[in-house]
């Protein structure tokens, strides 16, 4: 009678089940991660309402805790309905109107496309400063409190009565003077406003001296119809997800096939063979003793008594495997009452000169056990 050995179907699936259970419940998250945060909005540069960390949600939070008022606006008719001695933040692109209307301190991004029309007098560098962490280098008090702060962007010029501060080696990064009663800066980049970078060098100290500066803000921002419209409306589900979904999904199926491929190079039960002979426990020490005595191996025979006996009484010592063989000594000492310097030769000494001293240990390790057993 023979036996098959080829792989059931029964088998192969108790194989696999338990990675296809995995593949299952990483869809399963990942799909509620999807409905969860599928009406995120996209992140919008230097916005005072968004949190990424490209926005501008953190400067603004800090803006209101000073006392500033912050009036987040899409349209130049929005800002003069406010009125009032404001600072007028420009961060958007996109406005098709006439910003000159506006009256107030200016604070302009040096890549805006109004650039010329609010600064007519600041000139831009053909090739783009390194963003890094610069030092202010100018006699500007909002600057000079500030201290280092990561900035870059286009190199900038401006009239003799102007300001340049955080200065590289085409022209200064930011740029400031006063103009027909109004006082304009502009800044080569305005990355250390956003959330990201806020925390560091002294970019908020400097982004707070400049927005700061007047008792409300006006931030420009670009209208809703240029940042892709309203979230919602028409959009599907796969509109709503993140552009990362995809490789989350990804990755996934490809543990998926990997633990597949993992646990499939065993397939069916384990074949279990009948040993020739059945040898007893005893037989077997008494096999290893006598190999031991015939190689007068008395080192590796004391050191497998040494190490039985420990593994067996440091548990009943309350002691762990890490144990110190100074605290082990010790601990037997005192529960056995035997002298410490014994205990210590029988457990951690050299190994026995001849066969009676190997036979005398083994006793006494034995004795040892039982009064530790006993007690």
């Amino acid at each position: 009678m023979t036996t098959s050995t080829s792989p059931t179907t029964r088998g192969i699936w108790r194989s696999l089940r338990a990675p296809l259970l995995v593949g299952v419940l990483l869809l399963v998250a990942a799909t509620i991660g999807v409905l969860l945060s599928g009406g995120a909005r996209e992140a919008r540069y230097l916005d005072p309402d968004d949190t990424s960390l490209s926005g501008g949600k953190a400067l603004a939070q800090l803006l209101r805790a000073r006392g500033v008022t912050v009036d987040r606006v899409d349209s130049v008719d929005a800002a003069m309905r406010l009125g009032g001695d404001r600072l007028i933040l420009v961060t958007g692109n996109v406005y098709h109107d006439d910003l000159n209307r506006l009256s107030g301190d200016l604070l302009i991004d040096a890549a805006s496309v109004y650039l010329e029309d609010l600064a007519s007098e600041v000139r831009r560098g053909l090739d783009g400063a390194r963003v890094r962490s610069r030092e202010p280098e100018c006699d500007l008090p909002a600057a000079r409190a500030a201290g280092s702060v990561f900035l870059g962007g286009s190199p900038l010029s401006g009239p003799s009565r102007s300001v340049g501060c955080y200065p590289s080696p085409d022209g200064a990064t930011l740029l400031t003077y006063a103009v027909s009663g109004r006082n304009v800066t502009v800044v080569g980049d305005m990355q250390f406003m956003t959330n990201m970078r806020l925390d560091e060098d002294g970019n908020a100290a400097l982004a707070l001296n400049l927005a700061g500066s007047k008792s409300a803000v006006t931030w420009l921002v670009n209208p809703p119809s240029e940042e892709g419209g309203a979230v919602g409306g028409d959009k599907s589900i796969y509109d709503l997800m993140s552009p990362n979904v995809g490789w989350g999904v990804v990755m996934a199926l490809i543990a998926l096939l990997v633990t597949i491929v993992w646990r499939a190079r065993r397939l069916g039960p384990v074949v279990v063979e009948k040993l020739p002979v059945v040898v007893r426990a005893a037989e077997s020490v008494e096999g290893h003793g006598g190999l031991y005595r015939a190689r007068r191996a008395r080192d590796r025979a004391s050191a497998a008594l040494r190490a039985g006996t420990l593994a067996r009484v440091v548990p009943r010592l309350g002691l762990t495997v890490d144990s110190g063989a100074d605290a082990v000594v010790s601990a037997i000492a005192v529960r056995t009452g035997q002298d410490p310097h014994l205990v210590g030769a029988a457990l951690y000494g050299p190994p026995p000169a001849d066969d009676g001293a190997l036979v005398g240990l083994a006793g006494y390790l034995d004795q040892l056990e039982r009064q530790i057993s006993e007690r």
